[in-house]
């Protein structure tokens, strides 16, 4: 479905809340690039055994210029605390690397490998985007998730309100 043109991956356990959405953010930033974007946070150190984690340097107060990625690392290996966090904008180019990775973490294919592989013919960038991330891979971060987004939504917002006042 792709053939040669640029794709988006947005991963299901993360969803961004942001205005503009976090993919037109990404589409902007491509349109400027012209290459890969990994979305990216910065995240507790205790935690980029959980992440992608990115090695960067900043050319904008948003942007940089991604030089390394490590799946998953012991927070005294990470080489920083900026977080892969589920969206990305990939060249088709991938597709020839993700055939060649072998298992990795976990005993899977890891993205991360391809993209580290594609790193070494063709820029990277990260962005630290604009939004509200929330982990729907764990309940309480999904909880979360359906919490603010049902105090914000117009059909609903008001009696959800009344509803979670009403459970005190």
């Amino acid at each position: 479905m792709v053939q040669d043109e640029p794709f988006a991956v947005l991963l299901a356990d993360d969803l961004i809340d942001g205005e503009p959405p976090i993919i037109k953010q990404m589409v902007d930033v491509f349109q400027q690039y012209q290459c890969s974007i990994l979305g990216v946070q910065d995240v507790p150190r205790e935690q980029t055994r959980q992440y992608g984690i990115v090695s960067s340097v900043p050319l904008t107060s948003n942007i940089e210029e991604v030089n390394g990625i490590v799946e998953k690392p012991e927070p005294e290996d990470a080489p920083s605390t900026l977080g892969v966090v589920g969206r990305y904008i990939l060249t088709p180019r991938i597709f020839h690397h993700l055939e060649n990775v072998r298992a990795g973490a976990g005993g899977e294919i890891q993205l991360t490998d391809g993209i580290s592989a594609l790193m070494q013919e063709e820029r990277m960038i990260a962005y630290r985007f604009s939004g509200t991330r929330y982990d729907c891979g764990s309940k309480l971060g999904y909880l979360k998730a359906m919490v603010a987004l049902g105090l914000k939504h117009p059909e609903v917002d008001v009696e959800f309100a009344a509803y979670l006042k009403s459970l005190k």
